[in-house]
């Protein structure tokens, strides 16, 4: 059986084993592949994974051996999963392996917001503190978390682990979701819808999947709603922001700051608004990118592949 993995780096730049998957057939592997050579790279495979090397109808159509399309993360969009299904290919993807991961970048985008921690262990490298003539010092606001109110846009998995930390610092949450699921068991909860949320919550964290209602659900007229002392955060997806509008509510600030690890295109061009705005905080998608979840995501591909070719296949995003 061959099966070809597309853009391996990402997911295991030498760190972690690829013997899960080299057990059930001859194994090649691309740590990137330009798009015009999928087609040359993946002909003659029965199994293609793919991160985010697109899958498009006019590919999927001329590789004519493949059964299976494994996407290496959670979201799905670059396989083109109607004209899979048309073929007779079942796509699956990975659910579930970054939560800890990803709630745990969500509280060291907020915590640097809060504390200011690299900028004043810099300052003190640079000679600042021994030039002080206090015992201490600092250059921005200091912002406690205790009693504040965190919302929470998406409460799935990672959206529910992030309540379980705020509510550990002592924060008030409100929750939105489409699906409202039984929150009886916290003290500190409840549900509002979008608007109210942005208009309550200290801190906003965005952990909604992107669909055509998300898209830009972070705009100028949302941003005016939020407090002036708020901050915003996203580890979701990077389009779910108008990041001309996020840029512009920092340099007026309509809004205290942001943490973000997610850009509404990836890699971002050079002039992207946000390089430049204030108190922004930028990582390069990486909150999902510990080991650990890299492992788990590992474990989960191997998984899904054995259960298909066992004639019981899951995680399939195209039935």
């Amino acid at each position: 059986m061959k099966i070809v993995i597309l853009d391996g780096y990402t997911l295991n730049p030498g760190d972690i084993s690829w013997d899960g998957l080299k057990q059930f057939g001859d194994v090649t592997i691309y740590d990137r592949t330009p798009v015009d050579q999928i087609i040359e790279r993946a002909a003659g495979a029965e199994i293609v994974f793919t991160n985010k090397t697109p899958l498009n109808r006019e590919t999927i159509n001329q590789l004519h051996t493949l059964k299976y399309i494994g996407v290496l993360a959670t979201g799905y969009n670059v396989v083109d999963t109607e004209a899979a299904k048309a073929n007779g290919v079942v796509v699956t993807n990975i659910p579930g392996y970054g939560t800890d991961s990803v709630a745990q970048m969500v509280f060291a985008l907020l915590l640097e917001l809060c504390q200011h921690v690299q900028y004043h262990s810099d300052s003190v490298r640079q000679g600042k503190w021994a030039q002080s003539v206090d015992f201490c010092y600092w250059d921005y606001p200091l912002v406690e978390l205790a009693g504040k109110t965190m919302g929470i846009i998406g409460f799935g998995n990672i959206g529910r682990k992030v309540a379980d930390i705020a509510t550990a610092l002592g924060m008030q949450i409100i929750g939105h979701d489409k699906f409202k699921t039984d929150q009886l068991h916290r003290n500190n909860f409840r549900w509002a819808e979008v608007n109210q949320l942005l208009a309550e919550s200290d801190v906003v964290s965005l952990h909604c999947p992107l669909f055509p209602d998300t898209k830009g659900l972070i705009n100028k007229e949302s941003l005016k709603l939020m407090k002036s002392s708020a901050f915003l955060l996203n580890t979701s997806r990077g389009p779910v922001i108008v990041d001309e509008d996020l840029a512009e509510a920092l340099n007026n600030g309509t809004i205290a700051g942001a943490g973000i690890d997610v850009l509404s295109v990836e890699p971002p061009p050079k002039d992207n608004p946000l390089f430049t705005a204030k108190n922004c905080i930028i990582t390069p998608h990486i909150a999902w990118a510990t080991k650990e979840a890299r492992i788990r995501l590992m474990d989960i591909a191997v998984h899904n592949l054995k259960a298909f070719l066992d004639g019981n296949p899951v995680h399939v995003v195209n039935r």
